[in-house]
């Protein structure tokens, strides 16, 4: 539950800035969110409990700038504020802190182990993900968890999270027809749920498997008929009325 000191006055997100009007200036910081949340579409298309925002105005305080994180997974809220959508996060109208906020790193500094580490640490956000593309002898990708009021990085790639029930890391796959290092989110065994793209093909390759397999029993029902009308024939070739069965 999200506990902060508050004036008595608390403006709705209706009332409240929806954006910050800052462009993005690198494309991951939008294409990587976004594949976590179509995933995540496909994982939970039936849960209505969950809400991933993606380049949202998170606020904490209504005399404080939002923080907006690149992509944020808050649970047991609303997927669906009304038909108009949520315009913002606002923490004291959800009464829900996130559980896992995304930043990408990008060429312009965003305060991503500094200040916003500190906030949402401060609001009670109990993952807090990094992905730096840049990064080349370091790990790219950082999973930091909240313990006892700070963060600590943790050691596992993919890091199962049982409070979320999934894990989340990093792998070299072709995605949208680009191979390199794309988020994913992981079962508790470590194997990688699969993208919206490859869910497709997943289920083409098996109505395939299954189309053919009804060819080869559609075969085999020919064959057995034919065989019992051959039999049938040699049957009465030699005065014997074959059974009816």
């Amino acid at each position: 539950m999200y506990q902060y000191e508050l004036p008595r006055y608390l403006p709705t997100a209706d009332e409240l800035p929806c954006s910050d009007d800052t462009p993005v200036d690198n494309e991951l910081q939008e294409l990587i969110p976004s594949l976590l949340k179509s995933i995540l579409q496909i994982l939970w298309g039936d849960r209505l409990d969950w809400f991933f925002g993606i380049d949202m105005g998170v606020y904490y305080h209504p005399e404080q700038p939002p923080i907006v994180p690149d992509g944020f997974l808050a649970l047991n809220v609303e997927r669906f504020y009304d038909e108009d959508l949520r315009p913002s996060y606002v923490l004291w109208e959800e009464e829900v802190s996130p559980i896992l906020v995304l930043e990408v790193v990008s060429n312009t500094i965003g305060g991503e182990y500094t200040t916003k580490l500190d906030r949402y640490a401060q609001i009670g956000v109990l993952y807090y993900v990094i992905y730096n593309p840049k990064r080349r002898r370091k790990a790219k990708l950082e999973i930091y968890k909240l313990v006892n009021g700070s963060y600590e990085l943790q050691a596992a790639n993919p890091l199962w999270m049982p409070e979320i029930g999934l894990g989340i890391g990093n792998e070299r796959v072709n995605y949208g027809g680009l191979t390199r290092d794309w988020l994913y989110w992981y079962d508790e065994s470590n194997q990688r749920y699969p993208s919206p793209s490859e869910q497709i093909e997943l289920e083409r390759q098996k109505a395939t498997v299954e189309s053919q397999r009804a060819d080869l029993e559609s075969q085999r029902a020919d064959l057995e008929s034919q065989r019992a009308d051959r039999l049938a024939a040699q049957l009465r070739a030699l005065g014997i009325e074959p059974e009816v069965p």
